[in-house]
């Protein structure tokens, strides 16, 4: 009795040891299974990440390195798809389907690139722009006042009505004559290009809107509304660099006002009248103000082709703007504005100014510059198209709103690192917008009110980019190494500060009146 109690005990006490070691072996094998099955999804996060960010990240270090714009976004455009090979798999028919769909964007956009690059080849071949340049100078007077118009006035709507910096070479020369060290001249020339969200007629600000999926009249009126940072600051910069101090407190007042009034100005026809044409109109309100304070009898006529040129103006102007009215009031569909659209009424203010007149050499002209700057924008466009359609650009807003409402501070530096690097505000946009996007509405942020911070930010930030303040070196006679480091430097600190505030701004509007 007592032998077969003991070996009861016996297989008791080995079955328990049996079912312990089974626990602990399933234990162990549940907490290896953890453990790989952990892994596996942090190294798939991290692996996510990395081609998420690869396509932005490449891009940004081939411009830092030096590759020109297309080599970079090309090796964009190469990552992207990549990334949509090894992690960010999309059918192909939907990848056609949605290049399909931006299509008519991106042939406005290249068509408003080539005719403002067409009017201001064959105006500048006339010495049209001479001519206005000249007129406006005899007319302008001396002083706050004339840097003033050329910086919220003259530069602005040129480089409304044609872009790519035409602006400037028509700017600098003006200030020029005003007796000015070549090195300020640069700086004040460069900010004159603080309205380039209206910039030939808008393309960048129509690529952020289409991008982001938000209205373009209405981020081209919120844009003007945060504009009012930037134009107050440059004109404020400009009567700094150029006015005696015994006579700086009187011309920073005058700054200020003629900050508010340019803001106030394109704020107001983007209201009325729509985005394409509210730079160039809130610009040529600055001009006739100042003119019509400053009248000189003894000034000489306009010259012929200048006269020409402003009638191509009024045609582009006009033509955008009685077309829109048309459109709206007949309640006509989304098919019909683009009869409206500057790409349309560029080639027809070109057409008009070359009656007569030979055309072939600045036309060449024009094509050379635009085999260099289409490429570059349709392929960065096309960057933004793959990164929302793979839906990369969702995942990496999603990994980038983690950081919480902080980010709203840095958002703008993020969309003006694009526009330094890129030197184009339809670039930065292409390459950003749509990444920003989905950050906004992942932190369920404003979308309208963030996508104009990006859009002015990537846009102020260019004219401190290497291209442009090259350009402006040249155009201002800073033959002196130590001048074009000053250039550099100076809007590289206009612009972070400007961009520093507009960020600020926005932070401080969305705690307030989105919480």
């Amino acid at each position: 009795m007592g032998a077969s109690q003991t070996n009861s005990r016996t297989e008791i006490f080995i079955r328990v040891s049996s079912i312990k070691r089974q626990s602990v072996t399933i234990l162990v094998d549940f907490c290896l299974f953890a453990i790989k099955f952990a892994y596996k999804q942090i190294r798939g996060s991290v692996m996510q990440i990395f081609w998420s960010a690869l396509p932005i990240v490449s891009t940004v270090l081939a411009l830092l390195i030096g590759l020109r714009s297309l080599y970079a976004a090309s090796i964009g455009v190469g990552a992207a798809c990549a990334a949509m090979f090894f992690s960010f798999t999309v059918a192909p028919n939907v990848v056609i389907s949605s290049i399909a769909q931006w299509f008519p964007l991106l042939s406005e956009v290249l068509l408003i690139l080539g005719g403002g690059l067409f009017l201001s080849s064959i105006m500048k071949h006339a010495g049209a722009q001479a001519d206005l340049a000249h007129w406006i100078e005899s007319k302008s007077g001396q002083g706050a006042g004339a840097v003033l118009m050329i910086v919220h006035g003259i530069t602005p709507f040129a480089e409304s009505l044609t872009g790519f910096g035409i602006g400037v070479t028509v700017g600098i020369p003006l200030l020029a004559h005003l007796k000015l060290p070549p090195k300020q001249v640069g700086v004040i020339g460069l900010l004159g290009l603080c309205a380039v969200p209206w910039g030939s007629m808008g393309p960048g600000s129509l690529i952020a809107a289409k991008m982001s999926n938000v209205s373009f009249y209405g981020l081209g009126t919120h844009s003007a509304v945060i504009s009012f940072i930037p134009f107050v600051l440059t004109g404020i910069a400009a009567v700094l660099l150029s006015t005696p101090s015994q006579g700086r407190k009187h011309a920073i007042s005058q700054a200020i006002v003629s900050g508010l009034m340019l803001t106030m100005a394109i704020a107001g026809f983007n209201l009325v009248f729509g985005t394409s044409a509210a730079g160039a109109l809130g610009s040529l309100t600055i001009i006739l103000s100042r003119l019509i304070r400053v009248r000189k009898s003894t000034s000489p006529p306009l010259g012929r082709a200048g006269r020409r040129g402003l009638e191509s103006y009024g045609i582009l102007l006009g033509g955008v703007l009685v077309v829109e009215i048309i459109l709206s009031v007949v309640g006509a569909n989304e098919n019909w504005r683009y009869l409206a659209s500057p790409a349309l009424w560029l080639f027809v203010a070109s057409l008009w100014f070359s009656i007569g007149r030979p055309v072939r050499k600045p036309a060449r002209a024009a094509w050379h510059a635009w085999l260099q700057v289409a490429p570059v924008t349709a392929l960065f466009i096309m960057l933004g198209v793959l990164m929302a359609v793979s839906g990369m650009a969702t995942f990496l807003a999603q990994i980038l709103s983690g950081i919480g409402p902080s980010y709203l501070l840095v958002a703008p530096f993020v969309s003006g690192l694009g526009g330094f690097l890129t030197g184009s505000n339809s670039g930065a946009n292409a390459m950003l917008a749509a990444t920003q996007a989905s950050i906004a509405r992942g932190m369920n942020a404003n979308i309208v009110w963030f996508m104009a911070a990006q859009n002015v930010s990537a846009a102020f930030f260019l004219m401190a980019s290497p291209g442009k303040v090259e350009m402006a070196s040249q155009l201002a006679g800073c033959t002196r190494k130590e001048d074009k480091v000053y250039l550099q430097k100076t809007m590289l600190i206009v612009s972070i500060s400007t961009v520093f505030l507009v960020s600020v701004f926005y932070f401080f509007y969305s705690a307030l009146f989105q919480s």
